[in-house]
């Protein structure tokens, strides 16, 4: 139950944190869209597509956004709710133990196919044989 606990703080601060990070790393900065990054050329695409501009509401657009100002509270809070979800899911998986067969000569009757009558196939004459009349 500890483990589990753990794992959905980690889970939530992982979410929460990674996000500032991730979205600095692809370009979008406080600072505004850093120059050959992917935030660039999403922005380019986007700009081309709309007849040069970016649309507002637009996911570069609110990348953008996101990136200057932050996250607010309620998106933080949701983030950190699922992120925190996702910690105690994988904090809480039991490991399956390995299957393995059972140990040890199995019964009489217990073998695959024992029980399976074997039918032998006709025996067809072979041409070298005579047959009596």
């Amino acid at each position: 139950m500890i483990k589990q606990a753990a794992a959905a703080a980690i889970g939530g601060a992982l979410a929460v944190g990674a996000v500032p990070v991730v979205l600095g790393a692809v370009g979008f900065t406080g600072a505004g869209i850093a120059a050959s990054s992917l935030a660039a050329k999403m922005m380019s695409a986007a700009a081309m597509a709309n007849g040069g501009g970016v649309a507002a509401g637009s996911l570069v657009a609110t990348l953008q956004s996101v990136g200057a100002a932050g996250l607010s509270t309620s998106s933080n809070i949701l983030l950190g709710s699922v992120g925190s979800a996702f910690g105690a899911l994988l904090g809480g998986a039991k490991k399956a133990p390995p299957s393995s067969p059972p140990a040890g000569p199995r019964a009489e009757g217990d073998q695959p196919g024992e029980n399976v009558p074997q039918v032998e196939p006709p025996k067809l004459p072979l041409s070298s044989e005579k047959h009596e009349k």
